[in-house]
Protein backbone atom coordinates (compact mmCIF):
# COMPACT_ATOMS: atom_id res chain seq x y z
CA UNK A 1 0.00 0.00 0.00
CA UNK A 2 1.38 3.43 -1.02
CA UNK A 3 2.37 5.80 1.74
CA UNK A 4 -0.04 8.61 2.46
CA UNK A 5 0.55 12.05 1.03
CA UNK A 6 1.21 15.08 3.21
CA UNK A 7 -0.18 18.42 1.98
CA UNK A 8 1.01 21.87 3.04
CA UNK A 9 -0.20 25.23 1.72
CA UNK A 10 2.20 28.14 1.62
CA UNK A 11 1.40 31.88 1.66
CA UNK A 12 4.40 32.76 -0.50
CA UNK A 13 6.63 30.94 -2.95
CA UNK A 14 9.67 31.92 -0.87
CA UNK A 15 8.49 29.43 1.78
CA UNK A 16 9.24 26.58 -0.63
CA UNK A 17 12.88 25.73 -1.36
CA UNK A 18 13.75 26.96 -4.86
CA UNK A 19 15.79 23.88 -5.81
CA UNK A 20 13.00 21.58 -4.67
CA UNK A 21 10.37 23.51 -6.64
CA UNK A 22 12.53 23.73 -9.77
CA UNK A 23 13.28 20.02 -9.65
CA UNK A 24 9.55 19.31 -9.73
CA UNK A 25 9.12 21.94 -12.49
CA UNK A 26 12.02 20.66 -14.58
CA UNK A 27 9.77 19.88 -17.57
CA UNK A 28 7.63 22.99 -17.26
CA UNK A 29 7.95 26.33 -19.04
CA UNK A 30 10.05 29.21 -17.65
CA UNK A 31 6.85 30.67 -16.18
CA UNK A 32 6.73 27.86 -13.61
CA UNK A 33 10.26 28.43 -12.39
CA UNK A 34 10.64 29.53 -8.81
CA UNK A 35 12.42 32.69 -10.00
CA UNK A 36 9.49 33.78 -12.19
CA UNK A 37 6.85 33.23 -9.51
CA UNK A 38 9.13 34.89 -6.95
CA UNK A 39 9.49 37.94 -9.17
CA UNK A 40 5.70 38.27 -9.31
CA UNK A 41 5.42 38.13 -5.53
CA UNK A 42 8.56 40.02 -4.53
CA UNK A 43 7.61 43.04 -6.64
CA UNK A 44 3.98 43.16 -5.52
CA UNK A 45 2.41 41.98 -8.79
CA UNK A 46 0.83 38.79 -7.43
CA UNK A 47 -0.08 39.33 -3.80
CA UNK A 48 -3.14 39.61 -1.61
CA UNK A 49 -3.19 43.35 -2.34
CA UNK A 50 -3.60 42.74 -6.08
CA UNK A 51 -6.13 39.96 -5.64
CA UNK A 52 -3.64 37.11 -6.15
CA UNK A 53 -3.16 35.70 -2.65
CA UNK A 54 -0.67 32.79 -2.80
CA UNK A 55 -1.75 29.43 -1.43
CA UNK A 56 0.92 27.29 -3.12
CA UNK A 57 0.67 23.55 -2.49
CA UNK A 58 3.57 21.24 -1.70
CA UNK A 59 2.95 17.48 -1.50
CA UNK A 60 5.29 15.12 0.32
CA UNK A 61 5.29 11.34 0.42
CA UNK A 62 7.42 9.69 3.11
CA UNK A 63 9.18 13.02 3.57
CA UNK A 64 10.12 13.31 -0.11
CA UNK A 65 8.65 15.88 -2.53
CA UNK A 66 5.95 14.28 -4.66
CA UNK A 67 4.30 17.31 -6.26
CA UNK A 68 3.69 21.04 -6.14
CA UNK A 69 1.35 23.46 -7.83
CA UNK A 70 0.87 27.20 -7.97
CA UNK A 71 -2.34 28.19 -6.25
CA UNK A 72 -3.95 31.57 -5.57
CA UNK A 73 -7.00 32.76 -3.69
CA UNK A 74 -8.62 35.36 -5.95
CA UNK A 75 -11.26 38.02 -5.46
CA UNK A 76 -11.60 38.97 -9.14
CA UNK A 77 -11.04 37.36 -12.55
CA UNK A 78 -8.49 39.75 -14.03
CA UNK A 79 -5.28 38.42 -15.56
CA UNK A 80 -6.51 34.87 -16.18
CA UNK A 81 -7.45 34.70 -19.92
CA UNK A 82 -10.01 31.94 -19.31
CA UNK A 83 -13.11 34.02 -18.93
CA UNK A 84 -15.67 33.32 -16.22
CA UNK A 85 -17.21 36.78 -15.85
CA UNK A 86 -20.62 35.42 -16.85
CA UNK A 87 -20.37 32.78 -14.11
CA UNK A 88 -19.62 35.46 -11.53
CA UNK A 89 -22.54 37.52 -12.83
CA UNK A 90 -24.90 34.53 -12.56
CA UNK A 91 -23.85 34.06 -8.93
CA UNK A 92 -24.49 37.76 -8.25
CA UNK A 93 -27.93 37.63 -9.85
CA UNK A 94 -28.86 34.75 -7.55
CA UNK A 95 -27.58 36.52 -4.46
CA UNK A 96 -24.52 34.28 -4.15
CA UNK A 97 -20.81 35.11 -3.82
CA UNK A 98 -18.56 33.82 -6.60
CA UNK A 99 -15.46 35.33 -5.01
CA UNK A 100 -13.20 34.29 -3.47
CA UNK A 101 -12.19 31.41 -5.70
CA UNK A 102 -9.03 29.32 -6.02
CA UNK A 103 -6.99 29.42 -9.22
CA UNK A 104 -4.06 27.29 -10.34
CA UNK A 105 -2.30 29.28 -13.03
CA UNK A 106 0.62 31.57 -13.74
CA UNK A 107 -0.67 35.09 -13.10
CA UNK A 108 -1.14 37.22 -16.23
CA UNK A 109 0.24 34.41 -18.42
CA UNK A 110 -2.05 32.56 -20.88
CA UNK A 111 0.54 29.91 -21.74
CA UNK A 112 -0.12 26.18 -21.58
CA UNK A 113 2.14 23.82 -19.66
CA UNK A 114 2.33 21.57 -16.60
CA UNK A 115 0.34 22.80 -13.63
CA UNK A 116 0.60 19.72 -11.40
CA UNK A 117 4.36 19.52 -10.96
CA UNK A 118 4.95 15.86 -10.15
CA UNK A 119 8.09 13.97 -9.22
CA UNK A 120 9.44 11.24 -11.45
CA UNK A 121 7.98 7.81 -10.80
CA UNK A 122 4.83 8.81 -8.94
CA UNK A 123 1.41 7.44 -9.90
CA UNK A 124 -0.03 10.44 -11.74
CA UNK A 125 -3.65 9.33 -11.53
CA UNK A 126 -3.51 8.54 -7.80
CA UNK A 127 -1.62 11.72 -7.00
CA UNK A 128 -3.98 13.84 -9.08
CA UNK A 129 -6.94 12.42 -7.18
CA UNK A 130 -5.23 13.16 -3.89
CA UNK A 131 -4.43 16.73 -4.94
CA UNK A 132 -8.03 17.30 -6.01
CA UNK A 133 -9.21 16.12 -2.62
CA UNK A 134 -6.76 18.37 -0.78
CA UNK A 135 -7.42 21.50 -2.83
CA UNK A 136 -11.21 21.18 -2.80
CA UNK A 137 -11.09 20.70 0.97
CA UNK A 138 -8.96 23.85 1.16
CA UNK A 139 -11.50 25.68 -1.00
CA UNK A 140 -14.32 24.74 1.34
CA UNK A 141 -12.31 25.79 4.38
CA UNK A 142 -11.62 29.19 2.79
CA UNK A 143 -15.20 29.67 1.65
CA UNK A 144 -14.17 29.63 -2.00
CA UNK A 145 -16.86 28.99 -4.58
CA UNK A 146 -14.65 27.08 -6.96
CA UNK A 147 -11.20 25.97 -8.12
CA UNK A 148 -9.94 26.58 -11.64
CA UNK A 149 -6.88 25.01 -13.28
CA UNK A 150 -5.94 27.15 -16.26
CA UNK A 151 -3.89 26.06 -19.30
CA UNK A 152 -2.81 22.60 -18.12
CA UNK A 153 -1.32 20.04 -20.48
CA UNK A 154 -3.69 17.70 -22.37
CA UNK A 155 -2.59 14.87 -20.09
CA UNK A 156 -3.32 16.85 -16.93
CA UNK A 157 -6.61 17.97 -18.43
CA UNK A 158 -7.64 14.34 -18.88
CA UNK A 159 -6.55 13.36 -15.36
CA UNK A 160 -8.34 16.30 -13.78
CA UNK A 161 -11.48 15.55 -15.79
CA UNK A 162 -11.41 11.95 -14.58
CA UNK A 163 -11.01 13.25 -11.03
CA UNK A 164 -14.23 15.26 -11.33
CA UNK A 165 -13.18 18.73 -12.53
CA UNK A 166 -15.28 20.02 -15.42
CA UNK A 167 -13.35 20.20 -18.70
CA UNK A 168 -13.25 23.38 -20.75
CA UNK A 169 -11.44 24.19 -24.00
CA UNK A 170 -10.34 27.36 -25.76
CA UNK A 171 -8.40 28.26 -28.88
CA UNK A 172 -5.07 29.99 -29.44
CA UNK A 173 -2.76 30.44 -32.44
CA UNK A 174 0.73 28.95 -32.38
CA UNK A 175 3.58 28.64 -34.89
CA UNK A 176 5.45 25.39 -35.48
CA UNK A 177 8.86 24.89 -37.02
CA UNK A 178 8.54 22.28 -39.77
CA UNK A 179 12.28 22.05 -40.27
CA UNK A 180 12.63 25.41 -42.01
CA UNK A 181 16.14 26.49 -42.94
CA UNK A 182 15.24 30.18 -43.10
CA UNK A 183 12.24 32.53 -43.15
CA UNK A 184 11.95 32.24 -46.93
CA UNK A 185 11.73 28.47 -46.50
CA UNK A 186 8.72 29.03 -44.25
CA UNK A 187 7.18 31.45 -46.75
CA UNK A 188 7.56 28.85 -49.49
CA UNK A 189 4.71 26.92 -47.86
CA UNK A 190 2.29 29.86 -48.40
CA UNK A 191 0.04 30.29 -51.39
CA UNK A 192 1.34 32.98 -53.72
CA UNK A 193 -1.06 35.77 -52.69
CA UNK A 194 -0.48 35.34 -48.95
CA UNK A 195 3.26 35.02 -49.51
CA UNK A 196 3.27 38.32 -51.41
CA UNK A 197 1.21 40.03 -48.69
CA UNK A 198 3.59 38.97 -45.94
CA UNK A 199 6.66 40.03 -47.91
CA UNK A 200 5.05 43.41 -48.51
CA UNK A 201 4.47 43.81 -44.78
CA UNK A 202 8.10 43.08 -43.99
CA UNK A 203 9.34 45.32 -46.80
CA UNK A 204 7.18 48.20 -45.53
CA UNK A 205 8.79 48.04 -42.08
CA UNK A 206 12.36 47.66 -43.25
CA UNK A 207 11.79 50.20 -46.03
CA UNK A 208 10.87 52.74 -43.37
CA UNK A 209 14.42 52.52 -42.06
CA UNK A 210 13.55 50.31 -39.09
CA UNK A 211 15.99 47.64 -37.99
CA UNK A 212 16.04 45.16 -35.10
CA UNK A 213 18.31 43.92 -32.37
CA UNK A 214 17.88 40.64 -30.47
CA UNK A 215 19.11 40.93 -26.89
CA UNK A 216 19.37 38.26 -24.23
CA UNK A 217 18.56 39.12 -20.64
CA UNK A 218 22.24 39.69 -19.87
CA UNK A 219 22.42 42.38 -22.57
CA UNK A 220 19.46 44.42 -21.30
CA UNK A 221 20.81 47.46 -19.46
CA UNK A 222 18.88 49.37 -16.78
CA UNK A 223 18.27 52.11 -19.36
CA UNK A 224 16.86 49.59 -21.82
CA UNK A 225 14.58 48.17 -19.13
CA UNK A 226 13.22 51.68 -18.53
CA UNK A 227 12.72 52.14 -22.27
CA UNK A 228 10.99 48.79 -22.60
CA UNK A 229 8.70 49.51 -19.67
CA UNK A 230 7.57 52.71 -21.31
CA UNK A 231 6.64 50.70 -24.40
CA UNK A 232 4.87 48.07 -22.28
CA UNK A 233 2.75 50.68 -20.49
CA UNK A 234 1.83 52.35 -23.78
CA UNK A 235 -0.08 49.20 -24.76
CA UNK A 236 -2.41 49.76 -21.80
CA UNK A 237 -2.49 53.56 -21.90
CA UNK A 238 -4.36 53.56 -25.21
CA UNK A 239 -7.17 51.76 -23.36
CA UNK A 240 -6.97 54.07 -20.36
CA UNK A 241 -5.45 51.32 -18.18
CA UNK A 242 -2.24 50.43 -16.37
CA UNK A 243 -0.22 47.29 -16.98
CA UNK A 244 -0.36 44.51 -14.39
CA UNK A 245 3.41 44.34 -14.06
CA UNK A 246 5.93 46.75 -12.55
CA UNK A 247 9.39 47.92 -13.62
CA UNK A 248 10.82 46.03 -10.65
CA UNK A 249 9.29 42.78 -11.94
CA UNK A 250 11.08 42.99 -15.27
CA UNK A 251 14.33 44.11 -13.68
CA UNK A 252 14.22 41.15 -11.28
CA UNK A 253 13.67 38.75 -14.18
CA UNK A 254 16.73 40.26 -15.82
CA UNK A 255 18.78 39.48 -12.74
CA UNK A 256 17.42 36.04 -11.83
CA UNK A 257 16.70 34.34 -15.18
CA UNK A 258 18.46 36.32 -17.93
CA UNK A 259 19.12 33.20 -20.00
CA UNK A 260 15.37 32.80 -20.49
CA UNK A 261 14.76 36.29 -21.87
CA UNK A 262 14.73 37.64 -25.42
CA UNK A 263 14.16 41.33 -26.11
CA UNK A 264 13.41 42.21 -29.73
CA UNK A 265 14.18 45.91 -30.00
CA UNK A 266 12.96 47.93 -32.99
CA UNK A 267 15.05 51.00 -33.84
CA UNK A 268 14.59 53.86 -36.26
CA UNK A 269 17.83 55.73 -36.93
CA UNK A 270 19.24 54.09 -33.77
CA UNK A 271 16.36 55.34 -31.63
CA UNK A 272 14.28 52.59 -29.96
CA UNK A 273 10.66 52.86 -31.07
CA UNK A 274 9.15 49.49 -30.04
CA UNK A 275 10.02 46.24 -28.31
CA UNK A 276 8.73 42.74 -27.61
CA UNK A 277 9.91 40.74 -24.62
CA UNK A 278 9.67 36.94 -24.81
CA UNK A 279 10.79 34.04 -22.70
CA UNK A 280 12.29 30.85 -24.06
CA UNK A 281 13.40 27.36 -23.16
CA UNK A 282 15.12 24.64 -25.17
CA UNK A 283 12.20 24.10 -27.54
CA UNK A 284 9.80 27.03 -27.36
CA UNK A 285 9.65 30.80 -27.64
CA UNK A 286 6.92 32.40 -25.53
CA UNK A 287 5.86 35.81 -26.79
CA UNK A 288 4.57 37.87 -23.87
CA UNK A 289 4.98 41.65 -23.64
CA UNK A 290 4.97 44.33 -26.34
CA UNK A 291 4.69 48.06 -26.77
CA UNK A 292 5.47 50.91 -29.14
CA UNK A 293 5.81 54.69 -29.09
CA UNK A 294 5.65 54.99 -32.90
CA UNK A 295 2.90 54.36 -35.42
CA UNK A 296 4.40 52.47 -38.33
CA UNK A 297 2.27 50.17 -40.45
CA UNK A 298 2.93 46.47 -39.74
CA UNK A 299 5.48 47.27 -36.99
CA UNK A 300 3.55 45.12 -34.50
CA UNK A 301 3.52 42.11 -36.82
CA UNK A 302 7.24 42.40 -37.56
CA UNK A 303 8.34 42.97 -33.96
CA UNK A 304 6.08 40.41 -32.29
CA UNK A 305 5.73 37.68 -34.92
CA UNK A 306 8.16 37.73 -37.84
CA UNK A 307 11.22 38.49 -35.71
CA UNK A 308 10.14 35.69 -33.35
CA UNK A 309 9.77 33.23 -36.23
CA UNK A 310 13.20 34.26 -37.53
CA UNK A 311 14.64 33.70 -34.06
CA UNK A 312 13.05 30.25 -33.73
CA UNK A 313 14.37 29.12 -37.11
CA UNK A 314 17.87 30.47 -36.43
CA UNK A 315 18.08 28.89 -32.97
CA UNK A 316 16.34 25.61 -33.76
CA UNK A 317 13.27 26.19 -31.57
CA UNK A 318 10.31 24.07 -32.57
CA UNK A 319 7.39 26.11 -31.29
CA UNK A 320 6.35 29.75 -30.94
CA UNK A 321 3.58 30.35 -28.37
CA UNK A 322 2.53 33.90 -29.19
CA UNK A 323 -0.01 34.30 -26.39
CA UNK A 324 -3.77 34.65 -26.24
CA UNK A 325 -6.19 35.91 -28.87
CA UNK A 326 -5.25 37.52 -32.19
CA UNK A 327 -7.14 35.98 -35.11
CA UNK A 328 -4.92 38.05 -37.40
CA UNK A 329 -2.14 35.57 -36.62
CA UNK A 330 -3.80 32.86 -38.72
CA UNK A 331 -3.03 34.38 -42.11
CA UNK A 332 0.56 34.76 -40.93
CA UNK A 333 1.04 31.04 -40.37
CA UNK A 334 0.00 30.62 -36.73
CA UNK A 335 -2.17 27.52 -36.45
CA UNK A 336 -5.36 27.35 -34.33
CA UNK A 337 -4.83 24.92 -31.46
CA UNK A 338 -6.98 23.77 -28.55
CA UNK A 339 -6.12 24.93 -25.04
CA UNK A 340 -7.54 23.47 -21.83
CA UNK A 341 -8.81 24.30 -18.39
CA UNK A 342 -10.62 22.42 -15.60
CA UNK A 343 -13.14 23.69 -13.08
CA UNK A 344 -14.50 22.49 -9.75
CA UNK A 345 -17.70 24.23 -8.63
CA UNK A 346 -18.78 23.75 -5.03
CA UNK A 347 -22.49 24.50 -5.54
CA UNK A 348 -24.20 21.52 -7.18
CA UNK A 349 -26.83 23.54 -9.02
CA UNK A 350 -24.31 25.95 -10.48
CA UNK A 351 -22.01 23.03 -11.26
CA UNK A 352 -24.74 21.36 -13.31
CA UNK A 353 -25.56 24.58 -15.18
CA UNK A 354 -21.89 25.28 -15.92
CA UNK A 355 -21.33 21.69 -17.06
CA UNK A 356 -24.15 22.07 -19.59
CA UNK A 357 -22.70 25.38 -20.81
CA UNK A 358 -19.23 23.87 -21.22
CA UNK A 359 -20.51 21.05 -23.43
CA UNK A 360 -22.23 23.53 -25.75
CA UNK A 361 -19.26 25.89 -25.70
CA UNK A 362 -16.86 23.08 -26.62
CA UNK A 363 -18.90 22.26 -29.72
CA UNK A 364 -18.61 25.88 -30.85
CA UNK A 365 -14.88 26.04 -30.09
CA UNK A 366 -14.08 22.91 -32.10
CA UNK A 367 -16.22 24.10 -34.97
CA UNK A 368 -14.41 27.44 -34.89
CA UNK A 369 -11.01 25.72 -34.83
CA UNK A 370 -11.93 23.82 -37.98
CA UNK A 371 -13.12 26.96 -39.74
CA UNK A 372 -10.06 28.92 -38.61
CA UNK A 373 -7.74 26.24 -39.99
CA UNK A 374 -9.25 26.86 -43.42
CA UNK A 375 -7.97 30.45 -43.19
CA UNK A 376 -4.33 29.37 -42.92
CA UNK A 377 -2.13 30.68 -45.73
CA UNK A 378 -0.54 27.35 -46.59
CA UNK A 379 -1.03 25.80 -49.99
CA UNK A 380 -1.94 22.53 -48.26
CA UNK A 381 -3.69 21.84 -44.92
CA UNK A 382 -0.44 20.41 -43.54
CA UNK A 383 2.38 22.90 -44.15
CA UNK A 384 4.90 20.11 -43.64
CA UNK A 385 3.62 18.50 -46.85
CA UNK A 386 3.72 21.65 -48.96
CA UNK A 387 6.00 21.60 -51.98
CA UNK A 388 7.37 24.57 -53.95
CA UNK A 389 5.68 24.72 -57.41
Amino acid sequence: MAAAFEFTFHPCIADIDARLWDTLAANASPFLRHAFLSALEDTGCATQATGWEPQHLLVLQEGHPAAALPLYLKRHSWGEYVFDWSWADAYRQHGRAYYPKLVTSVPFTPSSGPRLLMATGVDHAALTGAIVGAVTARAKALGASSWHVLFPTPEEHALLSEAGLRPRIGCQYHWYNRGYACFEDFLATFNSRKRKNLRNERDAVHGAGIHFRHLSGRDITPTLWQTFYGFYQSTYEVRGQQGYLTPAFFEQLGRTMPESLLLVLALHEDTPIAAALSLRDDTTLYGRYWGSRADYQFLHFETCYYQGIDYCITHGLQHFDSGAQGEHKIQRGFEPIITYSNHWIADRQFDAAIADFLVREADHIRQYQGEAAKMLPFRMADPAQAQEP
